[in-house]
């Protein structure tokens, strides 16, 4: 929840409901604009970073000494200052700890799927790995009307849990 927002803000105000994304989007760059990748310029993932972009500066610290930001989110914190274009405003209704899932996981895989891949419908996919990021690619397999969708994991006891997502037939690696 927005508890305040820095100058020039315009898009947010307190009290908005958001989700923290780390691929965040500066809406100017040629790769926000593209429909093919939102591996934006100037907010993409940089672990090297630790700071905000504005200023150059962190926003924590700890004995006076600066604590550098994670991932541009630092969402490990029970308070953070995030860039604007790292947040998703939400409807404020969505209880915040069954969509906080959203941010991340079920975001990153079903827009690879729907919005990068763009399986034709009737056609085969293999999902590699079937935690949150490939259970939601394989949702969005699903919903592109694809006829045969591959879990591939080291876990068999996945298979079933992939089964509500559309998997139609599993492959461990090890066999």
């Amino acid at each position: 929840i927005v508890e305040s927002v820095g100058e020039g803000v315009t898009e947010l105000v307190p009290g908005d409901h958001v989700l923290p994304v780390f691929t965040g989007e500066c809406k100017d760059c040629a790769h926000c604009k593209s429909e093919e990748s939102n591996l934006c310029d100037l907010l993409r993932i940089n672990v090297d970073r630790g700071v905000m972009i504005g200023d150059g500066q962190s926003r924590f610290t700890i004995n006076g000494k600066p604590i550098f930001h994670f991932v541009g989110t630092s969402t490990f914190s029970e308070y953070t200052v995030i860039h604007v274009g790292c947040l998703a405003k939400i409807n404020p209704e969505a209880p915040l700890d069954k969509v906080c899932v959203l941010s991340c996981g079920i975001s990153t895989g079903l827009g690879a799927t729907l919005n990068v891949a763009k399986p034709k419908k009737g056609s085969t996919v293999a999902i590699f790995g079937l935690g949150a990021v490939g259970l939601a690619a394989m949702e969005g397999a699903r919903m592109a009307g694809a006829s045969r969708i591959i879990g591939v994991d080291l876990n068999p006891a996945k298979y079933e849990q992939a089964k509500k997502f559309g998997c139609t037939d599993f492959v461990n690696p090890k066999d």
